[in-house]
């Protein structure tokens, strides 16, 4: 990349510059550490944190009062879904610090199921996602008054359908009454739910995989029969396998010798007729043979006698 291409590439880069890279002196980006777990405020801190309305947000706040907005979820299997809500959170408001809540695995098992990833699991994936400022572990199914004072938020971020749970019709319907709730959109077409789906319905080729990758059938827990029925398939594969590089081999095999063959022919045929083209050249009757002085002395000997 070029100087003024990096130049331009940096530039618009969020993160900070402070560093000089060997060749011309073109800073580079600084990594970003991961998002920091929160620590509840007091609310009686002297940090001053006027209410705002969305007009207010949308117009702009200063460096130092940056609109808080606050998005929770299960946020099992992090996926592209998950990460572009959460931009839209991130997105809402000129100066916006993205707090995320995370339930445990108590809370979600009670009133959602059963998760893949553990809590902590959960937690590490949102630390790591760019858009995401800060972490509430142990969130609340449900967003008390107190709790958003005590995390000082100014709006709640989610998609718009009515999300019935634990009772209710829709956990955020006294967020949307307060004025404090901002829609987010979801991504169609996945979904938590439609990964689980892909790897039950796929449940055979997933456990055959993992015991090629050297998984134990007890750690998969599958059963004897189970497991040497997938060997078997496994080994079965391979030989088709094997088959299939065997027979793609031979035809090029096969091909380089019809193509040899149509090599040889073509010169031979080549060769035919230049030796019958030399040939009448010199024994046809207008050949070199017959007009020869020592044929016509042949034939005026064989006359006189």
């Amino acid at each position: 990349m070029g100087v003024t291409a990096l130049n331009m590439a940096c530039s618009h880069c969020p993160h900070e510059l402070n560093g000089k890279s060997a060749q011309g002196g073109v800073p580079f980006p600084t990594p970003r550490e991961p998002a920091i777990f929160s620590k509840a405020m007091d609310c009686e801190s002297d940090v001053p944190h006027d209410k705002l309305t969305i007009a207010q947000a949308r117009r702009g706040t200063p460096a130092h009062r940056p609109v808080r907005v606050y998005a929770d979820g299960i946020f099992d299997l992090f996926h592209s879904g998950h990460a572009r809500a959460l931009m839209q959170a991130k997105n809402l408001f000129p100066n916006t610090h993205l707090i995320v809540g995370v339930c445990n695995d108590d809370l979600t098992h009670k009133y959602k199921g059963f998760t893949v990833m553990t809590e902590d699991e959960r937690y590490e994936a949102l630390r790591h996602c760019r858009y995401v400022d800060e972490v509430v572990r142990d969130a609340p199914w449900t967003l008390t008054p107190e709790f958003l004072r005590r995390h000082k938020i100014d709006f709640v971020a989610h998609d718009d359908i009515p999300y019935t749970s634990a009772g209710s019709e829709d956990v955020y319907k006294h967020i949307k009454e307060a004025g404090m709730f901002v829609a987010t959109q979801r991504t169609e077409g996945i979904s938590t739910s439609d990964l689980i789906t892909r790897i039950v319905r796929d449940y055979d080729v997933y456990v055959r995989r993992n015991l090629q990758r050297g998984y134990t059938a007890r750690e998969l827990n599958v059963g004897f029969i189970k497991e040497n029925k997938y060997r078997l398939q496994n080994q079965v594969d391979k030989m088709k396998e094997t088959v299939r590089t065997v027979e793609e081999k031979s035809k090029h095999f096969v091909y380089r010798v019809e193509e040899k063959s149509q090599d040889l022919i073509h010169k031979w045929e080549e060769k035919s007729r230049e030796f019958i083209g030399n040939f009448l050249e010199l024994f046809g009757p207008d050949g070199a043979w017959a007009c020869s002085p020592l044929n016509y002395s042949s034939v005026d000997i064989t006359h006189n006698i």
